[in-house]
C-alpha cells in the first residue's frame, strides 16, 4: 500500500516537473506562445479597463482626454515591457535573443516617447479647450493658449529629445560610432554647442516669449514692416497672417534680438486717424458735427473717441484731422475708411466751394490799347 502511495507520488512529481519544464521558454515555440499569450491578456484587459474608466472620467476633462489620446500608447508600452521580460527570461543559448532584446528594448523607449508626447498634447489641448479666444479682445484667454502652446512644444521636443538618447544608447553600434567621432570631451562640447545653437536658441526665446508674453496669438503686430496677426508658435518659428492673406515665417529668436510693433499688447482698443484738406475758407464745425454722426451711426465705433482738429496748415490749404477709436485694429481700418469716405461725401455736396482749390494771381494791366503797344507810345 505504502509502495502504491510513493508510486503516485513520484508520478505526480514527474508530472509537474514535465510541466515546469514545458512553460519554462527554453526555445522559440514556447516564447513566442508566451508574448502572444500576454498580447491577448494586454488587449482583453485594456478593453475592460476602458470600459470602466471611461464613464468614470467622462466628467473630468483632463481624465478623459488623457484616455482617449494615451490609452492605445499605453497597452502598446504595456505589451513591450511584458514582451521584454519575457525575452529577458529566456536563456541566452537562444539564436539571436540579443538582437530581439535590443529591438524590444528601443521599441519600447519609442513607444514611451510617443506615450509621453500624447500626454503632454492631451493636457495642453484640454486647457485650450478649456480658455477659448473667440473674440479678439479677450487677452486673457489668449495669453493661456500661447503659454500652453509653447511651453507644451517645448516640453514635447525635450521628451523627444530625451526619447533619442534613449534609444542610440540601446544600440552598441551607435554608441561606438558616437565614441570614435566624439573622443574627445572638448571637442565633443564644441561640436554639441554650435550643431544645437540654433535649436537651443528658438526653444529657450521660446520659453523667454511664454513667459514674458511678448507676443501672443492674435496679437496684432508689424514685422519686417508688415502688418499682421500671430497665427501660429511653434517651438521653433512664429507664423504671421499678413492682411493680404500670406504668411511671415519668423524665427523665435528673431523677436528676441529685433524690435517689432505689438498693437495689442496690452489691450486690443487702438486710435485711427484720418485726414483731410479743405480750403482756408471752410468752417470746422460742420465738419466735427458729421464726423461725430458718422461714429454714432459706425458699428466699428467702441463710443470713446472722437475728436476733430485743425492740424496743420499750409499756404494752400487747412489740414483736418478726424481721431477715432474702434475695438482692435480690424474694426479701426473699416471705421477709418468710413469716416474718410463720408466726410469727403458731404464736403462734396453741401460745401463743394471749399475743397481744396489752387490759386494764381493774374496781372490786370490793360495791354488792349494798340497804341500803347507802338514805340513811340500813343499818339497825341
Amino acid at each position: 500500500m505504502n509502495d502504491t502511495a510513493s508510486q503516485l507520488l513520484d508520478r505526480f512529481s514527474a508530472a509537474v516537473s514535465r510541466g515546469i519544464d514545458l512553460l519554462t521558454p527554453a526555445s522559440w515555440p514556447v516564447v513566442i506562445a508566451e508574448i502572444l499569450v500576454a498580447l491577448i491578456v494586454v488587449m482583453v484587459l485594456h478593453k475592460i479597463g476602458m470600459s470602466i474608466l471611461r464613464p468614470m472620467a467622462s466628467r473630468l476633462p483632463f481624465s478623459s482626454r488623457l484616455l482617449r489620446y494615451g490609452s492605445r500608447s499605453g497597452r502598446v508600452v504595456v505589451f513591450l515591457y511584458i514582451a521584454l521580460m519575457i525575452v529577458h527570461d529566456a536563456p541566452d543559448t537562444l539564436q539571436a535573443i540579443d538582437l530581439v532584446r535590443r529591438i524590444d528594448l528601443l521599441a519600447l523607449v519609442v513607444a514611451a516617447t510617443v506615450l509621453g508626447v500624447r500626454c503632454i498634447n492631451a493636457v495642453a489641448d484640454t486647457i485650450i479647450d478649456l480658455n477659448p479666444a473667440a473674440s479678439a479682445t479677450n487677452i486673457h484667454a489668449r495669453r493661456i493658449q500661447t503659454q500652453t502652446r509653447v511651453l507644451a512644444h517645448c516640453t514635447s521636443a525635450l521628451v523627444i529629445l530625451v526619447g533619442l538618447g534613449l534609444a542610440f544608447s540601446t544600440m552598441p553600434v551607435m554608441r561606438r560610432i558616437g565614441t570614435t567621432f566624439l573622443a574627445s570631451a572638448g571637442v565633443a562640447g564644441l561640436v554639441v554647442g554650435f550643431a544645437a545653437k540654433p535649436v537651443l536658441g528658438n526653444l529657450l526665446a521660446g520659453m523667454q516669449l511664454a513667459l514674458t508674453q511678448a507676443i501672443r496669438l492674435g496679437d496684432v503686430v508689424i514685422v519686417e514692416q508688415e502688418w499682421g496677426w500671430i497665427d501660429e508658435i511653434t517651438g521653433t518659428y512664429v507664423v504671421v497672417r499678413i492682411w493680404d492673406e500670406r504668411r511671415l515665417v519668423v524665427p523665435l529668436q528673431w523677436f528676441i534680438e529685433h524690435p517689432f510693433q505689438n498693437w495689442t499688447r496690452n489691450q486690443t482698443a487702438i486710435l485711427g486717424t484720418v485726414i483731410l484738406w479743405t480750403d482756408y475758407r471752410m468752417p470746422v464745425d460742420p465738419i466735427r458735427r458729421e464726423a461725430e454722426r458718422i461714429c454714432r451711426a459706425a458699428p466699428e465705433w467702441n463710443q470713446v473717441l472722437c475728436v476733430t482738429q485743425v492740424t496743420d496748415t499750409t499756404e494752400r490749404a487747412l489740414q483736418v484731422r478726424v481721431l477715432v477709436s474702434a475695438g482692435d485694429a480690424g474694426a479701426c481700418w473699416d471705421l477709418r475708411c468710413r469716416m474718410r469716405e463720408g466726410l469727403v461725401d458731404f464736403i462734396a455736396r453741401e460745401y463743394p466751394q471749399f475743397l481744396p482749390r489752387l490759386r494764381t494771381e493774374h496781372d490786370h494791366s490793360d495791354h488792349s490799347d494798340p497804341a500803347s503797344q507802338r514805340p513811340g507810345g500813343p499818339v497825341a
